[in-house]
Order: C-alpha cells, then sequence, then structure tokens
C-alpha cells in the first residue's frame, strides 16, 4: 500500500483523488496489480500488518522524520515549479490512513481476494501462512521474512520486470528472485538462529543501526565463529547499545494468528463497479476491463486445478 501511495501520483507529486479529496491511489494499486497476477495464474493473499512491536518505535519515529523534511522539501520544489523534484520528495511522504486500509480490505473482498490481519508484524504473519502450508511464498522485498521463518521468499513480484529506483524517476530491469531458507542456512552452514544474530549486528526494524563498523559479511565471520553475540569478545565487537535477546525473541517467537481462513471467491462485478466507480470516481470503462481480466485469469486457475486430476 505504501508503494502505491509513493508511485501513483499525478505529475505534481499529488496522490490520486476522489471528488471527495479521499486518496484511491492505493486502491488503483491494489486493484491492477491484483489482477496482473491472477492473469498470469498466480493466487494472492494480502496481509495487513498489526501494532507494531514496541522495539520499532526509534524506526517508526526516523521514518516520519524523513517523511516531515521530505514535506518540507516538495512545498520548497513546489514553490519553485520544479514538478520533477517535487515529485521526487512527494513519494517519500506517504501516510496510511485508517480509511485506506479499511477500503483495501473491501475491495479486496469484492474481488474474491483473501487477506488476513495480522496481530503485529505483517512479515512474520506471512511466513507464518507459508509455514503452515497455506501459501507457497512470501512475496516481500524484506529479507526480513526469512529471519521470521519463512520457508520461501520471493522477491520482484512485477509484471513489468521493472522496478522503480527510489527519489528517482528511473527505472531497472528485475527479475524474480526465489530465496529458500534451508539452502540458504545450508550453504553458509549457520542456524536460523545464527542468520538472526547476523540480521541484529547488521540491523533490523528493531534495532535500525545494528552495530557501527558491521557489515554483513563481517558479522557472518563473527557468529560462524563464535556462535551467538554474547560470546563475540569485547576486542571483537563494540559495546552492544541494545540487549539482542528481545530481537530475537520478536523473531523466533512473533505474534501471529491461526485465526483466519484462505478462500478465493469470484469477483463481484457489480459492487466492484459500485465502490470504486460510483463512490471513488474511477473510470467505468477500465474497472470493467480489469474485472474482465480478473474472470479470464479465475478460469485458467480452475482449469489448471481441474487438469492436475488427471
Amino acid at each position: 500500500m505504501y508503494q502505491f501511495l509513493a508511485i501513483i501520483r499525478l505529475p505534481d507529486g499529488t496522490p490520486l483523488k476522489d471528488e471527495t479529496g479521499r486518496i484511491t491511489s492505493h486502491l488503483s494499486g491494489l486493484l491492477y496489480r491484483t489482477t496482473n497476477l491472477i492473469e498470469k495464474g498466480i493466487r494472492t493473499i494480502y496481509v495487513f500488518d498489526g501494532k507494531p512491536p514496541s522495539l520499532k518505535e526509534a524506526e517508526i519515529k526516523r521514518r516520519m522524520k524523513v517523511k516531515e523534511e521530505a514535506v518540507k522539501k516538495y512545498e520548497e520544489a513546489l514553490a519553485k515549479g520544479d514538478l520533477e523534484e517535487a515529485r521526487v520528495y512527494a513519494q517519500m511522504t506517504s501516510h496510511l490512513k485508517d480509511y485506506m486500509t479499511e477500503d483495501s480490505k473491501r475491495l479486496l473482498d469484492l474481488m474474491g481476494v483473501p487477506w488476513v490481519q495480522a496481530p503485529s508484524e505483517g512479515e512474520a504473519q506471512a511466513a507464518y501462512l507459508v509455514r503452515r502450508g497455506d501459501a507457497h511464498y512470501c512475496a516481500s522485498q524484506d529479507f526480513d521474512s526469512l529471519l521470521f521463518g519463512a520457508p520461501r521468499l520471493v522477491r520482484n513480484v512485477t509484471i513489468s520486470g521493472k522496478r522503480k529506483l527510489p527519489r528517482k524517476r528511473s527505472y531497472i530491469e528485475v527479475f524474480p528472485e526465489v530465496v529458500e531458507l534451508d539452502r540458504v542456512l545450508r550453504e553458509l552452514n549457520i542456524s536460523r538462529e545464527q542468520l538472526i544474530d547476523i540480521g541484529i549486528l547488521v540491523g533490523t526494524d528493531f534495532n535500525p543501526e545494528g552495530v557501527k563498523g558491521i557489515g554483513p559479511k563481517t558479522a557472518l565471520k563473527l557468529i560462524k565463529e563464535y556462535g551467538r553475540i554474547e560470546k563475540i569478545p569485547s576486542s571483537k565487537l563494540p559495546e552492544l547499545k541494545f540487549d539482542p535477546e528481545p530481537i530475537r525473541r520478536i523473531f523466533l517467537n512473533p505474534k501471529v494468528t491461526d485465526d483466519y481462513e484462505i478462500e478465493w471467491g469470484k469477483p463481484d462485478l457489480e459492487g466492484i463497479v459500485k465502490f470504486l466507480c460510483k463512490e471513488r470516481n474511477f473510470s467505468k470503462d477500465r474497472v470493467e476491463k480489469a474485472v474482465k481480466r480478473m474472470y479470464e485469469g479465475y478460469k485458467k486457475l480452475e482449469r489448471k486445478t481441474l487438469d492436475s486430476f488427471f
């Protein structure tokens, strides 16, 4: 949703809005990206973040500060008529409001796409779904999915084969990348607990700065040699400004729920048109075309499932 809010904007950086002023960029992204994935034969399950752990407070404050600074620079760029620069800073100002989450869930229901409300970190809940066998892959750009125990992570899920560079209007070519946790651990000859310790040394959302001077290669070397952070001698590691154990517990025992149902339904054309076109001012023609593509995608999935029995 943040990605859609950042990218789907007008030339001056203003997000898409309906006639009442409510932002709709997230709905546009959700509709068309989900349609593209379904058309390719991919069933999606969306996971919504819940209440973040208290240890994430520092990272949340850091992000808020970045947004506040970006708002000032956006306004300055607009004042001097530099739309190119204004758009760059506008993409950094996105805020997720409650109605956006509720609108997104409503649209997914109308599209027949399942979603799960996580009690805390969405990455942890998504990893849990994959561990239980309710999904095949955890789709994310964030490697935290592996620390949360996702057996398989897929990155660069995009139909276009391109990804926009941060703060620029240029794109790079990308390819889907599958990362298998067991293979990573086997090839590095470490345990998942040790992978978490490497993440802690480099920095996570729960200790953003990590340990000064420690990069991925050094962190791997230290953990392989000493086993865990607490056993690394002080001569090799600066004094920690945080306790690693609570961070470990977040990754090893995250708050997740099994109170969910994963079931795909057929899209409700009338309901989608009423919501997006009549209530949120979307183009009826474009929405109907998207829903038609969705129907065709679901038909392919149904035939594929039937064919697998023979």
